[in-house]
């Protein structure tokens, strides 16, 4: 088992979908949900989508990462985590692409969710 999960939160139906499909292909064995689009299948963010996802990945890792691309999805992404009152889900500020790339292949060599933090702080903090 992998020990970070994985869930990316878009505006775009079609760009977490994306992200997820991407990551999956790369590194298959760790948990990835996406969370895009509203519920009407617009551009936006759902709460109820990033909340289902946070669910879906739960208990299958020792933690989760959450990227997100817009403010909105940051906020939802806030209320969502909040409301699973959970100490091992992280939102992380981090490009949404290159930023969970980097955590699911670190995820894949069971690197704790502490130091993949810090690989994306070196990253992209410099």
């Amino acid at each position: 088992m992998s020990s970070t999960a994985i869930v990316v939160v878009s505006h775009s139906e079609k760009v977490a979908e994306g992200i997820k499909e991407l990551l999956q292909q790369v590194v298959g064995d760790v948990p990835v949900e996406a969370a895009g689009g509203s519920e009407i299948g617009g551009i936006g963010t759902s709460f109820e989508r990033i909340q289902n996802a946070l669910e879906k990945v739960r208990g299958t890792c020792d933690g989760t990462l959450v990227f997100y691309d817009l403010g909105s999805a940051r906020m939802n992404a806030e209320m969502a985590i909040e409301m699973l009152d959970s100490e091992s889900i992280q939102l992380v500020t981090y490009p949404i692409l290159e930023g969970a790339y980097l955590a699911a292949v670190e995820s894949s060599i069971d690197k704790p969710m502490d130091e993949i933090i810090n690989s994306l702080k070196k990253e992209f903090d410099s």
